[in-house]
């Protein structure tokens, strides 16, 4: 790689190893979005800011609506599949597959299978995960919905991710025809 030392700097002894156990561990944060719970298993605060890991449990119709941002977002589909569209084409991931979204590539995700599925979310560099955390709710586990929103609550959570979103470089884009 260009630009890095020739040689591997020493052992950073103040890192940790960081463990997930996701259906175990109620330290973890699972997050409540867009119907959708994500839960932060490995945070930018562990990785030094490189990346942070998401579990995402995407109920039948789930997925976030179009966005892009200007970091690297790679999906691997561990259980049922989304329906993926980048740059305006679609296509369908499964079980076993990995799906990488450039950065500032326009994209959305969509469970269209009758159960749920279950994604890891790469994101490089971290930042995603807290935003999640800011704009989310709390729930109690991996699989927990999020409650529904009332239209007042709806509309203020879609006021805070705007008002968000620029400090996390993200952009929410309308709905395809919505233009």
């Amino acid at each position: 790689m260009p630009n890095q030392p020739n040689t591997v700097p020493p052992d950073n002894l103040s890192r940790r190893l960081t463990v997930a156990r996701p259906d175990e561990d109620q330290s973890l944060p699972h997050i409540g979005l867009v119907g959708d719970t994500y839960t932060i298993l490995v945070t930018g605060r562990d990785t030094e800011g490189k990346y942070t890991l998401i579990d995402m449990h995407v109920p039948p119709g789930g997925g976030p609506p179009p966005h892009r941002h200007d970091f690297e977002e790679m999906f691997t589909v561990l259980d049922g599949e989304v329906r993926v569209t980048f740059r305006g084409e679609t296509t369908v991931a499964r079980a076993g597959q990995t799906v990488n979204v450039p950065a500032n590539a326009p994209h959305s995700f969509t469970n269209s299978a009758g159960t749920p599925s279950r994604l890891l979310c790469l994101c490089a560099p971290a930042g995603q995960d807290e935003f999640f955390t800011l704009v989310g709710q709390a729930v109690a586990t991996r699989t927990e919905a999020p409650p529904p929103l009332s239209p007042d609550a709806q509309a203020a959570f879609i006021a805070k991710s705007r008002n968000l979103a620029p400090r996390f470089k993200t952009e929410l884009l309308p709905p395809p025809g919505d233009d």
